[in-house]
């Protein structure tokens, strides 16, 4: 178990994007928070209070959680007098990047002469099977996105919190470093062998009862280059019911890919949909969620009717208006 509470290590991320790990425990387990650190020149501002190691350990804070997805997932060498520093005032550490504390030996070293803990989130733990594509009982709604970073993860967590709330039966199924941390269990899919991932997620969200829903977290997106087989990955191995288009609307390009543009909300359908449902041949597009962190309210809420006008779906933003336009077709299926 990861000891709790954290404080939270923004590093020198360069923009509030490279912090959603950080921004994922703020807004969903903020009890676990105590306040977050950052070295000169970080882009990024939970709102949270600026301590030093000192201030935090004082206020309660057992680990530091480095809050920073970069690309590549790299401990950066910067970061190193830090972590080390906080090993030796008795924190654990915990990371959820492809590059493992385990395999930083000066971090090794210290948590073996300080007694720290170092916990790495993103290494599959499990012995997963092969994919068999068996159909499973229960239900499961998958979130997939036009790009990665669009609120995958948020949305499956809204529509979850949703459904408890109406008492009905739903779990959700972290696939990716900051769901782990936030709800302390999921398959790390980006770092299975890629033969077992379409497997893990099978194995992640097995047979059920017949009127209960796994809320799958979404990964990547089928139009980015880079990490489009871990999209696959969910898409058939969840064998969804039912998905869910997510889209950040103020976007340029891909996420780390400037020379590429997004896809439509209509690409997305019209890719998405006949892939799960080789999977599971009654899968259907219910809803659109829409990230809408910088739109302005009536901007936002003009943007959503027109989209609902233009795909006759219903489309929301579940963190900023809530869950109900998603979850409420669930409920016909």
């Amino acid at each position: 178990m990861i000891e709790t509470p954290y404080l939270l290590f923004l590093g020198d991320a360069p923009d509030m994007l490279a912090a959603k790990v950080a921004i994922g425990i703020r807004d969903w387990r903020p009890e676990n928070a105590v306040g977050q650190i950052r070295l000169p020149g970080c882009g990024a501002d939970l709102g949270l209070a600026d301590m030093t190691l000192a201030q935090a350990r004082e206020a309660g804070a057992k680990t530091l959680v480095i809050g920073v997805a970069n690309r590549g997932g790299v401990i950066s060498q910067v970061w190193k007098d830090v972590l080390i520093e906080a090993l030796m005032m008795g924190y654990d550490l915990a990371s959820g990047l492809h590059n493992l504390l385990r395999d930083e030996g000066d971090l090794v070293a210290a948590s073996q002469t300080y007694g720290g803990t170092l916990h790495d989130v993103r290494v599959a733990t499990d012995g997963y099977p092969i994919a068999n594509g068996k159909a499973r009982s229960g239900k499961r709604c998958l979130a997939v996105g036009t790009d990665c970073s669009v609120g995958k993860m948020y949305t499956a967590m809204s529509m979850d919190a949703e459904m408890r709330r109406r008492g009905l039966k739903s779990t959700f199924r972290a696939t990716g470093q900051t769901g782990i941390l936030v709800t302390g269990h999921g398959v790390p899919l980006d770092a299975v062998v890629a033969d077992f991932m379409a497997g893990s997620v099978e194995y992640l969200s097995p047979d059920n009862d017949d009127d209960h829903w796994d809320m799958i977290e979404g990964q990547g997106s089928l139009f980015h280059v880079s990490y489009s087989g871990v999209t696959m990955a969910l898409v058939h191995g969840g064998q969804p019911d039912a998905l869910i288009l997510c889209h950040e609307p103020t976007r340029t390009h891909m996420r780390g890919l400037p020379d590429y543009a997004l896809p439509t909300l209509e690409q997305l359908r019209d890719t998405a949909l006949p892939l799960a449902r080789i999977s599971n041949p009654r899968c259907e597009v219910t809803g659109i969620s829409i990230n809408t962190q910088h739109m302005g309210e009536d901007e936002a809420r003009d943007y959503l009717t027109d989209l609902e006008e233009r795909m006759g779906l219903p489309a929301t933003d579940p963190y900023r208006f809530g869950a109900g336009k998603l979850v409420d077709p669930l409920q016909r299926i």
